[in-house]
């Protein structure tokens, strides 16, 4: 379809998350760049912009009840805050928290110092940790001597890493350590979607461990990272990442909103030969719709279609549930991908979407007086392997990893509950969940005291999980997407990565995408 002479093109963002902040921004400023004009719209279903990112100013105490960080070595998140004005308020971890433990036998273990994404990077603090066996061990370090596979296919990240270092790593180390990140079994996940550079390791230096040395000696001399990120792992900013979401709006102050409203069609034009009698008013259009979407299966619209400026023919209609119809040329679409493909179907095929499985989460933050608890917290937090049946996979000591977090005298403990194959605790009514989370606290830490207060935050199905073949796969739909239904781009945490800099990245790259369709 050609670019509309001397109008703006129309571009409806669906998703009001960091992926579609991200993407508007970006269709924003590189219109500008480009001198081209653009009318963007965001719609978001929940009542406010922001997605999962929610920071809560509690009594002095600053809580993430979404995502709490991000890794300091991905650069599009500090890039970001750089454009909007944020890079002061970057701060990192606290750095006499360093230490993290994992339980083993209902005793919190210190994590062997060089462990890089679960994998040892040093030999002699590997070998004296008491949370392997000397057999897991010694089988961790032929990797050293393993010959590296030469297969190009993708594999499970669970399979390659017990391929690599035994399945005694993946289940005490590896699998807790990732399950903070994806929340999922290992033995599903897909490696090229996960931990590309694994593969990339084992190929280039024939060995997972030795590449890793490598990419720890890199990251040491990364001279591009803010001063703040420099012998951090992770970041985050100092009035809680809400500031990131706030700024962004603020940026956005020119593009229209409808926030609390869901879209529940996509309807598609289709250029009419002859006259257009069908499309009404000579314009030459008719819509496609398909039936369970929300539309109207092949209804027909003229000048004026129920929205403003409808009668400038655009390539799509977007429609909400108020009712309302917004003509767009460009559709950036980062809903969940069980929510893309109800909208997605009725115009082309996605089973590539339905193969994207997602896990339920839950955080439990609770707020202590520091003299009530009688507890030395010499480190950032603990993880818990399945094989310990808790409720919890993790504890981070929030007010010893975050100083910005808790007044001196206080104590803030977030804890986190379901992963994939061990959902229920996440849908327990909230006494119950805070029982069983109070259960874990004695079990692990011997903590007895009452907090303050409690926040619980459920976050349903809303851990995407990689299957092996993801890369492929969304490669081989956005070709057809390109083919079949031009100028929608799909993107989000569904796709390319769950992170907050991974969402960013690919709200840049949709926003690029986005624009160069509509030339």
């Amino acid at each position: 379809m050609m670019r509309r002479v001397g109008m703006s093109d129309r571009i409806v963002v669906i998703g009001g998350g960091i992926s579609g902040l991200s993407s508007a921004f970006y269709v924003q400023r590189e219109a500008e760049r480009q001198g081209r004009q653009v009318e963007i719209t965001i719609v978001e279903a929940s009542p406010a912009l922001g997605g999962k990112i929610n920071t809560l100013q509690r009594e002095g105490f600053v809580i993430e009840k979404g995502p709490d960080s991000f890794l300091a070595r991905k650069l599009p998140i500090i890039e970001l805050a750089k454009e909007l004005g944020l890079e002061g308020e970057l701060t990192a971890t606290n750095p006499s928290a360093k230490k993290t433990y994992i339980m083993k036998g209902g005793k919190l273990h210190p994590m062997p110092p060089g462990l890089v994404l679960g994998i040892p990077t040093e030999i002699a603090p590997f070998a004296r940790t008491g949370l392997m066996t000397w057999r897991g061990k010694l089988r961790a370090l032929a990797d050293l001597v393993i010959p590296a596979s030469r297969e190009d296919g993708d594999e499970s990240l669970g399979g390659f890493l017990a391929r690599r270092v035994g399945r005694q790593v993946v289940e005490r180390v590896a699998e807790p350590l990732l399950a903070g990140i994806y929340a999922g079994n290992l033995y599903k996940l897909s490696l090229n979607a996960t931990f590309p550079q694994f593969k990339q390791a084992e190929r280039k230096y024939g060995s997972l461990i030795r590449g890793m040395q490598m990419s720890r000696k890199a990251a040491a001399v990364n001279n591009s990272l803010p001063a703040a990120a420099k012998g951090g792992t992770f970041l985050t900013f100092r009035r809680g990442l809400s500031s990131l979401v706030q700024r962004l709006e603020d940026a956005l102050s020119g593009a229209d909103r409808r926030v609390g409203v869901k879209v529940t069609d996509i309807v598609k034009r289709k250029v009419e030969a002859g006259t257009g009698a069908r499309a009404g008013e000579g314009t030459g259009f008719e819509f496609e719709s398909g039936v369970g979407a929300g539309g109207d299966e092949g209804h027909t619209a003229g000048v004026g279609a129920g929205a403003e400026g409808a009668s400038v023919a655009s390539r799509y209609e977007v429609v909400l549930s108020s009712g309302e119809r917004l003509p767009a040329d460009g559709i950036i679409l980062t809903a969940p991908a069980y929510d893309a493909a109800e909208l997605l179907e009725p115009l082309m095929e996605v089973p590539e979407l339905r193969a994207v499985e997602y896990v339920s989460v839950a955080n439990v933050v609770m707020a202590f007086d520091k003299s009530t608890l009688g507890v030395d917290f010499d480190g950032s937090g603990f993880l818990v392997p399945r094989s310990e049946g808790l409720h919890i996979t993790a504890c981070t000591w929030t007010s010893s990893k975050w100083l910005h977090s808790s007044p001196d005298d206080k104590v803030l403990l977030r804890f986190y509950v379901g992963r994939a194959g061990d959902e229920a605790s996440v849908s327990l009514p909230d006494e119950e969940l805070i029982r069983a989370v109070r259960q874990d606290m004695l079990t692990t830490m011997g903590i007895t005291a009452e907090p303050i207060f409690t926040e619980i935050t459920r976050l349903m199905k809303s851990m995407p999980q990689y299957p092996v073949g993801h890369v492929d796969h969304i490669a081989h739909l956005r070709a057809r997407m390109e083919q079949e239904i031009p100028g929608i781009y799909v993107t989000g945490a569904a796709y390319g990565g769950v992170g907050l800099p991974d969402c960013i990245r690919q709200g840049k790259e949709a926003a690029a995408a986005v624009l160069k369709s509509l030339h």
